[in-house]
């Protein structure tokens, strides 16, 4: 888990069907409070359809020093996206081979973006899909109501941690997560 934004980041792809053919989905996460900080459809699995979303998510948030992990796929480990890695100041990290658990949180939001879009109708073209994922991934960060941050949405989770401790308090327990503004309360 990671105490703050941009100290952890996680990425994956996945892929949907179309009656044009398979377009893929690639997001990038934030560990922290599960802002989706990085996203990309492409009808291609290339390299850079991936280095796309990490573009969006480096000019988004500009970290520095953030872990970055995704699984061992050849477009992560591809000399151009590790040297990019390398370039913006992120670490990079991989998982192991086959093992889907090792990087749990991407595979999570790729199943939810799954059940909460793509399964629920049929899609003509990867122009219906990327409208379809702009519209869920801004309604996912801005408005979903996520129970480990105390019914919070993620982006919004974000911003309460970055005010100064005497706005807020945050309990960070996995089982009872809960943030309140509280003038004058201190964390």
């Amino acid at each position: 888990m990671a105490e703050r934004p941009d100290q952890l980041w996680v990425a994956d792809f996945t892929y949907v069907s179309t009656w044009q053919g398979f377009v893929y989905v690639a997001f990038i996460i934030d560990v922290f409070a599960g802002c989706i900080v990085g996203w990309r459809v492409s009808s291609s699995m290339e390299t850079t359809f991936v280095l796309d979303a990490l573009e969006q998510a480096l000019w988004a948030r500009r970290p520095s020093g953030t872990v970055h992990h995704s699984d061992k796929g050849s477009q992560y480990v591809s000399l151009a996206y590790t040297q990019r890695l390398k370039e913006a100041g992120l670490l990079a990290s991989t998982g192991s081979t086959g093992d889907s658990y090792d990087n749990a949180m991407a595979e999570s939001i790729n199943g939810l973006y799954k059940a909460e879009v793509i399964h629920r109708k049929s899609w003509k073209n990867r122009a219906e899909v990327e409208l379809a994922t702009l519209t869920w991934v801004d309604w996912y960060n801005n408005r979903r109501l996520l129970e480990r941050l105390g019914h919070t949405p993620p982006a919004e989770a974000e911003k309460l941690i970055m005010l100064p401790s005497e706005t807020m308090i945050w309990q960070p327990e996995f089982t009872d997560k809960t943030l309140s503004r509280k003038p004058g309360a201190v964390q």
